[in-house]
């Protein structure tokens, strides 16, 4: 988590649309305000939009707007979202839930800067920064049609992955201090973990993540007296420990296999993390070429640009079209 925070504070300098992705409960509302806060936009507004708590045949109207009469209940114009947002961010979160028809509409939007209100014919001019998240595959949802694959490439011009609870165990214990510090109350005596509390709270898997890592700790700092035991953690917590005193007791050659394991995905993952903005551009770039077989108006039709702009982008990223012709992928020097 640490480095993907390293990293928004690179992507917060752009004005590049960004999709956040992670399971429930990650903290992508989190990473999201965080690029806002740093980027030039912060003094503008950040508006977040939950997508899959909108009814599909409202959310048009909650983005775009509408004008008085456009249908039954609409007794005045009002003013969309995106709207709201100029000049600012805009955070759209779980953007899979959104359907075909509307993701044609804001595709449109995006692509032309311009937005129009239900029951208009007169467009409104918008400057607004797009960070879309979700919980999902979005290139399954592509896959299966459920999510068009223009608006996709539109929106993931930077993919920022935040690593579940579990692949960060190292984050558990500062958390859950920042957690019972917070749940405290005021002018009590700091809330302390035992051991065996600590050793449970590094086992636990926690499927809900930092959501539900705070729940668990704000509870037990409830039920606690002034140092958090295992008593005072959800029962399934607690069984965690049993489960990390087995995995203790395996044998020499499993732990080995087990470590090795783990190194080659801590291995994976820096060499992730070592990508400049730059060459994550070249790498987006070479996949959407490598998508239209190289066809540079089709690519810069999806990328948002001119095709102009596509050629001095191609140019400064070195991409080898002809790579093409041999095996359907443009390769990129960062791909080596």
């Amino acid at each position: 988590f640490v480095e993907v925070m390293k990293l928004v504070g690179r992507v917060a300098a752009t004005s590049l649309p960004v999709l956040v992705h992670g399971e429930s409960g990650t903290g992508k509302e989190v990473v999201a305000r965080a690029i806002h806060r740093r980027s030039p936009r912060a003094s503008q507004a950040f508006v977040e939009v939950n997508c899959g708590a909108i009814p599909s045949e409202l959310i048009e109207s909650e983005l775009f707007g509408h004008v008085r009469g456009a249908f039954t209940g609409a007794e005045r114009d009002r003013r969309g979202l995106l709207q709201e947002a100029d000049s600012g961010t805009i955070l759209l979160d779980e953007i899979t839930e959104t359907t075909p028809a509307f993701q044609v509409k804001l595709l449109r939007a995006l692509q032309e800067g311009e937005i129009r209100r239900v029951g208009s014919n007169n467009t409104v001019s918008v400057d607004v920064r797009v960070i879309a998240a979700t919980n999902r595959d979005v290139e399954q949802e592509v896959k299966e049609g459920r999510f068009r694959q223009d608006l996709f490439y539109r929106l993931n011009a930077v993919t920022l992955r935040l690593p579940p609870l579990r692949e960060r165990r190292e984050d558990i214990i500062p958390l859950a201090r920042y957690f019972a510090a917070r749940a405290a109350r005021a002018g009590s005596d700091p809330v302390s973990f035992s051991r065996d509390a600590t050793l449970a709270l590094v086992a636990y898997d926690w499927p809900g993540n930092i959501r539900e890592l705070e729940n668990a700790v704000v509870r037990a700092v409830a039920l606690c007296d002034r140092a958090v035991r295992p008593e005072d953690l959800p029962e399934r917590v607690r069984d965690a420990l049993a489960s990390a005193a087995a995995a203790r007791a395996q044998g020499p050659q499993e732990a080995g296999a087990h470590a090795d394991a783990t190194e080659s995905r801590d291995e994976r993952r820096e060499e992730e993390r070592l990508l400049s903005l730059s060459e994550l551009e070249g790498r987006h770039i070479a996949r959407v070429l490598a998508h239209t077989g190289g066809n540079k108006q089709a690519a810069a039709r999806l990328l948002g640009i001119d095709r102009t702009t596509l050629q001095r982008m191609i140019k400064r990223h070195g991409l080898d079209l002809n790579g093409l012709r041999d095996n359907g992928a443009v390769k990129s020097p960062v791909q080596g």
